[in-house]
C-alpha cells in the first residue's frame, strides 16, 4: 500500500514537470516569434520609409544625385522590391499550406519569368499602316502578342504620345486603335516631331517602372526585327550590368538653322563639330539598370535635338559597356542581322 502511494507521487511530480517544462517551451517560442515580427516589422518601415523620402526627394527635380546616390537609391528599391515580393510569397503559402503551384515546364522551369526585353515601337499619328505591317512581320496581336511575351520574354508596345488639342479625333483614332490590339504605351506628353527625345526617355523610365526586365529597346516603327536573332544578341550579353548595344557611330553637328538636322546646342560639342559615340537611333539597348537610372533622374536629364544623341549623353559621364554591334545597323540586311529598315 505505502509503495503503491509513492509511485503515485513520483508519477505526479513528472507529469506535473512535464507540464511546467512544456509551458516553458511555449511561452518561449510565442515571445521569439513577437521579437522577430517585429524586427521584420521595424526593418521594412524604415526602408519604406527611407524610399520615400529618397522619391520625395528625387522627386522635386531641384537638386543634382550624383550617380553612387543614384545607384544606392537603385539598390535600395531593389531590396525593396524583394522584400514586398517575399511578403507576397509568403501571404500565398500560408492560403495554399506552404506548397507551391506556380507552372513549371518539362524540365522544371518555373514558367512565369521576368521578360528579357521590353521593345517600345515609336510611331506617330497617322501611321497606323506602319503598325500593321509590324504587326503581322514579327511584333504580332492578340494570342500572337501573348505567346511571344511568355515563350521568348519579349514585350512589344507602340509607343506615342496625345495630340496637342486632347480628345481629338487623332487622340481617339488612337484609343479606338488601342482597344482593339490592346498593344500600346500613350504617354501624356503632346506628340510632336521636336518632342521625340523626351518621349524616348518618358518610354525607358515608364517601362522601367512598370516592367522588371533584363533590357529595354527602342525602335522606329519602320524598322523590320528578327525577335530570334535579337533574343540570342541579348542573352550573350546577360553578364554585364550596365551595357549600351546599337550600332554605333558619330556623326556632325549642324549649326545652321535651316539644316534639316539643326542642333541648337552645337556649341556644346567644341570646335570640331562633331557629335560624341553613339547609337543609331533606328534601334538600340539598354540594360535594365542603365533604364532604371533614367527612371530615377527624368525630370535632371536634358534632351539635345535627336533622341539617339540624347540617350548617348545620358550615359557618357557613368561606367557603362558601349557594345558597338554590327547587328544592329538597320541599313543593311546581312546573315544573322537584327534589324531591317523598310
Amino acid at each position: 500500500m505505502m509503495q503503491s502511494k509513492g509511485s503515485n507521487s513520483k508519477v505526479s511530480n513528472m507529469v506535473f514537470r512535464t507540464r511546467i517544462s512544456s509551458l516553458l517551451i511555449s511561452m518561449f517560442a510565442i515571445f521569439a516569434s513577437f521579437y522577430v515580427a517585429g524586427r521584420l516589422w521595424q526593418d521594412a518601415q524604415n526602408r519604406v520609409y527611407l524610399i520615400k523620402e529618397l522619391d520625395r526627394v528625387t522627386g522635386l527635380g531641384q537638386s543634382a544625385i550624383s550617380v553612387d546616390d543614384t545607384l544606392k537609391i537603385i539598390a535600395c528599391r531593389e531590396q525593396h522590391k524583394t522584400l514586398s515580393a517575399l511578403e507576397m510569397d509568403l501571404a500565398i503559402a500560408r492560403q495554399e499550406g506552404f506548397t507551391s503551384k506556380r507552372s513549371s515546364d518539362t524540365s522544371g522551369a518555373v514558367s512565369k519569368r521576368k521578360p528579357l526585353v521590353v521593345i517600345g515601337v515609336l510611331t506617330r499619328f497617322g501611321r497606323k499602316n506602319n503598325r500593321d505591317a509590324i504587326r503581322k512581320a514579327w511584333m504580332g496581336s492578340g494570342e500572337t502578342l501573348k505567346k511571344m511575351e511568355k515563350e521568348k520574354g519579349v514585350v512589344s508596345r507602340f509607343v506615342i504620345g496625345r495630340s496637342a488639342d486632347r480628345e481629338d479625333n487623332l487622340d481617339r483614332s488612337i484609343d479606338d486603335e488601342n482597344r482593339q490590339t490592346n498593344d500600346f504605351i500613350i504617354l501624356d506628353q503632346v506628340e510632336a516631331p521636336g518632342e521625340l527625345p523626351k518621349k524616348v526617355k518618358m518610354f525607358f523610365a515608364l517601362a522601367a517602372d512598370k516592367w522588371d526586365a533584363d533590357f529595354y529597346a527602342k525602335v522606329n516603327d519602320d524598322v523590320y526585327v528578327n525577335i530570334d536573332a535579337l533574343g540570342a544578341t541579348l542573352s550573350s550579353h546577360l553578364d554585364k550590368p550596365r551595357v549600351y548595344i546599337g550600332c554605333m557611330k558619330s556623326g556632325q553637328v549642324f549649326s545652321e538653322p535651316s539644316h534639316k538636322w539643326y542642333e541648337p546646342d552645337w556649341w556644346k560639342f567644341g570646335d570640331k563639330k562633331s557629335y560624341f559615340r553613339h547609337a543609331s537611333g533606328e534601334m538600340y539597348v539598354i540594360s535594365g539598370a542603365l533604364a532604371k537610372f533614367i527612371s530615377i533622374n527624368r525630370s535632371l536629364l536634358r534632351t539635345y535635338a535627336h533622341d539617339d544623341v540624347s540617350a548617348g549623353s545620358w550615359f557618357i559621364g557613368l561606367d557603362v559597356k558601349h557594345v558597338d554591334e554590327g547587328k544592329f545597323c538597320c541599313s543593311s540586311w546581312s546573315t544573322g542581322a537584327i534589324c531591317s529598315g523598310v
